[in-house]
């Protein structure tokens, strides 16, 4: 067992539920525009979040709880271009404050400093 890899993979599933929640926060805030192309881009960031919450979530457990490589690569590309997305478009020019908004990034960062301490002490257990 890799304690850093299932506590890595812990936290992206609370990343993943964090997200699940802001994809609800983001739908509700839809419904509060006229209807129109304003309107469906927001139920689409809606959608696009819900999908990047459950790929992180999924991916963490089935393969990151069990130190996947794979499942390192994948949640490192789709849940940090999620976030770098987010960080540079929403939380850099102030729209939101930095608390609660940056407790997505900061949950990315500690599962992803998790995950790869699991990767790399798997690869001196090997030597």
């Amino acid at each position: 067992m890799n304690l850093y890899a299932r506590l890595g993979a812990v936290t992206y599933v609370l990343w993943g539920l964090l997200h699940v929640q802001a994809a609800r926060l983001v739908y509700v805030l839809g419904q509060s525009v006229e209807p129109g192309v304003v309107q469906g881009r927001i139920y689409q960031d809606a959608w696009n979040l819900l999908f990047f919450a459950l790929f992180g979530i999924v991916v963490a457990v089935s393969l990151n709880w069990k130190n996947s490589r794979l499942g390192y690569w994948l949640n490192l590309v789709v849940v940090s271009a999620g976030d770098i997305g987010f960080i540079i478009t929403i939380l850099m020019p102030g729209y939101i404050p930095l608390m609660p908004g940056g407790l997505g990034p900061l949950l990315w960062m500690v599962a992803l400093a998790l995950s790869t301490v699991g990767i790399i002490h798997s690869k001196h257990a090997m030597s």
